[in-house]
């Protein structure tokens, strides 16, 4: 019997303690809410870890245990640690998938990973938001239909400074008139990274059905196909003999330069 995807939902919990309008649509915070729905997946074996945590929630022996990490964070980024943000990008590099939801996309791991400044337009204005599917044969579009809408969501809007997507899974048309790349797709090292754009914690986004179906196959898509180590080895012995040559002509090049 394989085994199961070890997913670990990560939620800088701040706004929720904060702010009590967050707090009525999830009273236990985003991460639970998450979390909750990714458990009913037999694929899936699902944690959570938050900001305030040790070592914000993941230290080197968490990490290692993960297959994927779903990300949120909005106002505290400048407080995760660099070691840890340095910490996911490697883990990413080495097989780990990563799934970056709503404002984490100014998120340390996703920035750096990126390597662009990932900025964007936005507005909170209780738009209606209607995402297109238009790569409907990626497993992460798996079960949508053309296009799905959510009645309230905050605008974000082109340019979104991101490199080039491997994939762009869908875009999104906002009432106000903006379009957005919602669902983006790398691979990155040996690891796959998917953005998500809906989420913003004011609405209740994540018990949509639709959000819940595209963040559960994304957990699926973005697990891991190989693990290996960034260690950088040194390969002293070759797989063939190699021919011993007097190089001291070639090297006295330098010096007549």
């Amino acid at each position: 019997m394989q085994d199961k995807i070890n997913v670990t939902v990560w939620n800088e919990f701040v706004h929720e303690k904060k702010d009590e309008a967050v707090r009525k649509i999830y009273p236990n915070g985003i991460h639970t809410a998450i979390a909750d729905f990714l458990g009913k997946d037999g694929r899936f074996s699902v944690r959570t870890a938050t900001l305030d945590q040790e070592e914000n929630g993941l230290p080197e022996s968490i990490l290692e245990k993960t297959d994927v990490l779903v990300w949120w964070g909005h106002m505290a980024h400048e407080k995760l640690a660099d070691e840890v943000a340095l910490r996911v990008k490697r883990r990413v590099l080495e097989g780990m998938g990563l799934i970056v939801l709503h404002s984490a996309h100014f998120s340390k791991p996703f920035k750096l990973l990126m390597g662009t400044n990932c900025s964007l337009k936005w507005r909170e204005a209780d738009e209606k938001a209607r995402l297109w599917v238009i790569e409907p044969g990626h497993p992460i579009a798996a079960g949508l239909g053309e296009y799905f809408e959510l009645p309230g969501e905050e605008m974000y809007g082109e340019r979104f400074d991101i490199p080039q997507p491997d994939t762009t899974v869908f875009i999104t048309w906002f009432e106000g008139g903006n379009v957005f790349r919602s669902g983006c797709c790398w691979d990155r090292g040996n690891g796959r990274v998917f953005y998500f754009q809906p989420g913003h914690e004011t609405y209740p986004t994540y018990y949509e059905p639709n959000v819940r179906k595209v963040i559960t196959n994304a957990v699926a898509w973005a697990a891991p196909r190989v693990n290996i180590k960034d260690d950088c080895p040194n390969a002293k012995v070759p797989l063939e003999p190699i021919q011993k040559r007097d190089l001291s002509a070639y090297r006295a090049i330098a010096n007549k330069g």
